[in-house]
């Protein structure tokens, strides 16, 4: 069923992904296991209760990652750069300022850059995301098939690195070093997607692939559209464009308000779209009506909102907003998840209620929609 909906041929039912819990007691719950069986054993809990809910892909393969959370949220004392950090230092450098930014930048990061590109191995970077893929797919066993994730190359944002406030001070403040760092991200990038292009024909690995990187926020893009269509969207096309000529359908996590990029991102050759904050502005039915470049329906993952229904909602709600999803959706290129992970906090109710519907629509697809 999942091949089947990346090829866009029609299925009986809307194939579900992947759901992400992040509270333990769900977890244990959702894979009928005693409590606290998640944290005795997490990969076999974690995988038993994506086979309870039906998930039919996995591209992102994260079984610990639940445990970086309590039942309250985040545990951990660390704060990094974007987290509330004191100081950052990169490379036993002090980042106090957008001049250190760009400092940083010239002396550490673009030679660095430029080594890789010298030393790229494109044949060694092939073999190695083909058994990279292998061996996910092997852990995950044959109950799932693994989506692609994590080895294509784009340009990014620093902030990671340096902070949002001295990071976007920089990109203000000094637009040619920001864009010679995209341009020399994107030189990479290239050698390594040529890489993946041939990964994917050699290893016969399932052509689907989430790019993800949060761009925006609740209000829009962290940066001016007029400047990325400067600075950044020339640099993202260059180097995704050895896997934009293939079948592989490439589609955006979206974080945030990302409408103004829905168009610039299709433009490059991405063909859909996963995610969607709909209470930040994302319009769903207006995205799901637009085509790739090729004229084609787009690729959706639709999923239910882990930042306002399932923790503020009632089981009804649940059940609408996974009809309203249904009715907007693609026929034919249609999964059903959740938005992101689902933080610690959803009443037990409404995890049900979403784990009915993807039973419920797996089996009936469109019936009762």
């Amino acid at each position: 069923m999942a091949l089947d909906t990346i090829r866009g041929k029609p299925v009986k039912g809307i194939p579900t992904s992947w759901i992400h819990p992040m509270e333990h007691a769900h977890i244990d719950r959702l894979a009928g296991a005693a409590p606290g069986s998640y944290r005795r054993e997490p990969e076999t809990a974690y995988l038993a209760m994506q086979r309870a809910v039906g998930s039919t892909l996995i591209d992102q393969y994260i079984p610990d990652n639940p445990l970086s959370m309590g039942d309250q949220g985040f545990e951990s004392p660390h704060r990094g750069p974007t987290t509330g950090a004191n100081e950052v230092v990169c490379d036993g450098m002090s980042i106090r300022s957008p001049d250190d930014v760009v400092e940083h930048l010239e002396t550490f990061v673009f030679p660095s850059l430029r080594k890789e590109i010298e030393r790229f191995d494109a044949e060694q970077r092939a073999r190695d995301i083909i058994e990279g893929e292998i061996v996910l797919q092997e852990r995950m066993g044959p109950e799932f098939l693994k989506g692609g994730h994590a080895f294509i190359g784009f340009p990014c944002f620093r902030y990671g690195e340096y902070g949002y406030a001295n990071y976007f001070m920089a990109y203000a403040l000094y637009p040619e070093v920001i864009e010679r760092d995209f341009s020399l991200q994107a030189d990479r990038a290239l050698l390594n997607n040529r890489a993946a292009a041939r990964a994917y024909t050699e290893g016969n690995l399932p052509p689907i692939y989430r790019l993800d990187f949060d761009m925006a926020d609740s209000r829009g893009t962290l940066a001016s559209v007029e400047s990325l269509d400067r600075l950044w969207l020339p640099h993202f096309a260059r180097a995704l464009e050895p896997l934009t000529k293939t079948s592989v359908k490439m589609i955006w996590h979206c974080d945030g308000n990302l409408m103004e990029m829905v168009p610039r991102l299709l433009d490059c050759g991405l063909r859909g779209f996963q995610g969607f904050q709909y209470e930040c502005g994302m319009d769903y039915p207006k995205i799901c009506s637009l085509k790739t470049k090729d004229g084609e329906d787009l690729m959706i993952w639709a999923g239910v909102s882990v930042t306002d229904v399932l923790p503020y909602g009632t089981p009804g709600d649940v059940r609408r907003h996974m009809a309203w999803l249904v009715e907007h959706g693609p026929r034919d290129s249609l999964f059903l998840q959740c938005s992101s992970s689902i933080a610690p906090g959803v009443p037990w109710e409404n995890m049900q209620a979403l784990v009915d519907g993807l039973a419920h629509y797996r089996e009936h697809g469109r019936e009762t929609a």
